[in-house]
């Protein structure tokens, strides 16, 4: 009974990790009216947040060497949680961006040790949907948000301290959330030892590969130490498709389809939809499939998805439905790489190189969610947005080629 309630407070780990990240999108017009600051501020939260989680991925392998993922999790979740409860009181900016510091190491520190547990412990099936969680907590952060400004929405008055409450209300609510899950964690430590144990979640590759486990565990000895660094590569190209599509995928359905924002949005919500929902339904086929497989199907899906929104924003007289087709397409391809991948890097390695390489797969993610999405947007605003979706599928096939050599090497 144990082990069932660990795996809910997983899922739950994971939904709480998303809960924050599309919330400061949201807060931000109202966040900025009562702080007094400009609009690319957030630009500034953003960064300090990301590379925060960066640093702390990348460290999470000597962490974990020294205590257990349980501890991680649970001081992580007070972290963000007490984070959070930081951005609802800032009575500054900077105050805020203090704040954002141990968000973001909390963050980064959940996401690697999570990512570990998982994939030494549970099948792929718990992986993807371990992702898909994520996903509704993305989903529910904003919803959340939302329904704390609305609270303010009709008021009278329209000083900064009323335009403020709104969303002060949003994040205390979702720090209180972190708290109350983080406490939840505290009286489940014992059980993380426990996970080897539960029943249908076995350690083995037999449900990943028809090939024995003699010629596993020597094939992960025999791997080159390049392959040590080509595994967190391939997350630095994902995380630029996937965030690089999130971010300009409005703004080319705008430009170049002349939608309106209304409309662009809800076909970004679409994509995200589609990467939510993908990974729940692959979870169910991937003990057959196989991570590697996977990554390719999910690779050429998502690269046939590209072409069709570059051919659908760039041929004139094509139907709009033919682009924003691509676009939902795209999203569903992109839903099982990231879990794949993580959940192979047990597979590929010995356990103690796995814990950290994992650590490093999070990290570079991270690094390129900074750095790839920024580029894009300025080669959109030198050369026009109709380079960055021809520039997305180059990454596509780029983490293709990249994903198929660590395959051979491993």
């Amino acid at each position: 009974m144990s082990s069932a309630w660990l795996l809910a407070l997983i899922y739950l780990a994971f939904i709480s990790l998303g809960l924050p990240d599309g919330v400061l999108g949201v807060a931000w017009p109202a966040m900025r009216v009562g702080l007094g600051q400009p609009l690319q501020a957030a630009g500034l939260i953003t960064l300090v947040v990301t590379g925060c989680s960066a640093l702390s991925g990348f460290a999470s392998g000597w962490v974990l060497q020294r205590v257990s993922a349980g501890v991680v999790v649970t001081v992580s979740g007070w972290m963000t949680g007490l984070a959070l409860l930081g951005f609802a009181v800032s009575p500054s900016f900077v105050v805020l961006l203090a704040a954002a510091i141990p968000l973001g190491f909390g963050a980064g520190a959940v996401d690697a040790a999570m990512n570990h547990f998982v994939a030494r412990h549970y099948s792929s099936r718990h992986m993807n949907w371990l992702h898909g969680c994520w996903g509704v907590g993305a989903t529910l952060g904003p919803v959340i948000m939302g329904l704390a400004l609305a609270q303010t929405a009709g008021s009278a008055a329209a000083d900064a301290g009323v335009l403020g409450s709104g969303w002060r209300l949003g994040y205390l609510a979702i720090g209180a959330l972190q708290l109350l899950l983080a406490t939840a964690f505290v009286f489940s430590l014992k059980w993380w030892a426990m996970a080897p144990d539960v029943p249908g979640a076995p350690l083995a590759e037999s449900e990943e590969s028809p090939i024995s486990a003699e010629m596993t565990a020597r094939a992960k000895t025999v791997a080159p130490a390049v392959a040590l660094w080509l595994a967190p590569f391939l997350f630095f190209l994902y995380a630029a498709i996937e965030v690089g599509t999130s971010l300009w995928a409005a703004t080319i359905l705008i430009e170049q389809l002349k939608l309106s924002s209304a409309t662009a949005s809800v076909w970004v919500s679409g994509y995200f939809a589609a990467i939510m929902a993908g990974r729940f339904a692959i979870g169910l086929v991937s003990a057959r499939w196989g991570n590697r497989r996977l990554v390719r199907y999910g690779l050429m899906v998502a690269l046939s998805g590209a072409l069709l929104v570059i051919v659908g924003t760039s041929v004139v007289g094509l139907p709009p439905w033919l682009a924003l087709a691509g676009l939902v397409l795209l999203g569903l391809g992109c839903a099982p790489i990231y879990p794949s991948l993580m959940h192979e890097a047990a597979r590929r390695f010995d356990a103690a190189t796995a814990q950290r390489v994992i650590g490093r797969q999070v990290g570079t993610a991270y690094v390129g969610c900074m750095v790839v999405p920024a580029a894009l947007g300025l080669v959109g605003a030198h050369a026009g947005v109709g380079l960055i979706m021809p520039l997305i599928a180059a990454f596509v096939l780029a983490l293709l080629a990249c994903a198929t050599w660590l395959d051979r090497m491993t």
